[in-house]
């Protein structure tokens, strides 16, 4: 049995996460990982699994062992929309400079992923709450159209696809319920140099609820009840902050299934646990330390975070 927070009385809504899985290569001031499990699909879906029941659905090449697969299984993750095709994952390489705040990307082969066309079944397009990571906003769209019964859809953009499709992604924002981005990217997206003008002008533009990353310095929840701030989690042990906001994402719209409501309330409280899953991912390379954390880790830091907001 697959261990999760247990937060309501009923049975959690199911997850989908649509995204990629990919091997990355990541470098920092003091230590380097190679080729390890990245993705915004690997760490969303991990994520998520801490708190409802979780469908990947992703391409991988054939250097994608069962090791890796194994591992989803292990959380508890249907992985039968995880397909395997001819050729080789997603990689991506990057260096992170003294402060972590700021990256370069060595080197991004899309190989398998140039042919992603995400394929669902008859069951996940009934899923009630579903993740769509940064893929071509085209291909979000599409993914969108295939899903049933008007599920509950949290999407996240990165800048590559805002300086090349802005346009398009803008209509994709136009059919979700909560956009998913960090600071820098909103206020491009927005055309705005204040980022909490951005958030506040994106909800002009269609986004019903904005969830704004700021990094260190937490995040920012836009809605139209109003806006929430959230701090992050002091971490003494930062390792390397790859896929923190793919596992924030993934922890949200997971809370939001575990309670089965998305009012502003429990979006507020979904932020702070999401906050919680964020810090633990940084702990390590890849989603070593999330994998192995367990729900307990995540309720401390979930309480810690209550505490640090309280008078």
């Amino acid at each position: 049995m697959v261990d999760r927070l247990h937060l309501a009385d009923h049975e959690p809504s199911a997850v989908l996460a649509i995204g990629p899985v990919a091997f990355d290569t990541i470098i920092t001031p003091t230590q380097e990982g190679e080729r390890v499990l990245g993705g915004s699909g690997a760490f969303a879906s991990l994520a998520a699994s801490y708190f409802a029941p979780t469908r990947l659905v992703g391409l991988v090449g054939e250097d994608f062992g069962d090791e890796y697969i194994n591992r989803f299984v292990k959380r508890g993750i249907d992985v039968s929309g995880l397909k395997k095709g001819k050729g080789k994952t997603f990689y991506w390489k990057g260096r992170y400079f003294e402060d972590f705040n700021k990256r370069e990307t060595l080197q991004l082969d899309l190989n398998i992923l140039e042919n992603f066309t995400p394929e669902l079944t008859e069951e996940f397009k009934n899923t009630p709450y579903v993740f769509i990571g940064s893929v071509d906003p085209d291909l979000q769209m599409n993914a969108i159209r295939e899903l049933a019964d008007e599920p509950f859809i949290v999407v996240d953009i990165i800048d590559h696809w805002i300086k090349t499709k802005r346009k398009e992604f803008l209509e994709v924002i136009k059919q979700v319920d909560l956009l998913f981005i960090n600071d820098s990217e909103a206020c491009v997206l927005a055309q705005e140099g204040s980022s909490m003008i951005a958030g506040q002008k994106l909800r002009e533009l269609g986004a019903k609820t904005v969830v704004m990353k700021k990094g260190e310095h937490g995040a920012l929840l836009f809605h139209e009840e109003g806006i929430f701030a959230a701090p992050s989690y002091p971490v003494m042990n930062l390792k390397d902050p790859t896929g923190a906001g793919d596992a924030f994402a993934g922890a949200l719209i997971g809370y939001l299934a575990a309670v089965n409501k998305t009012d502003f309330f429990n979006l507020k409280h979904g932020v702070i646990y999401a906050t919680a899953v964020a810090s633990l991912a940084i702990e390590d390379f890849s989603w070593n330390r999330l994998e192995s954390a367990g729900p307990k880790a995540i309720e401390e830091r979930y309480e810690t975070l209550l505490k640090m907001m309280t008078f």
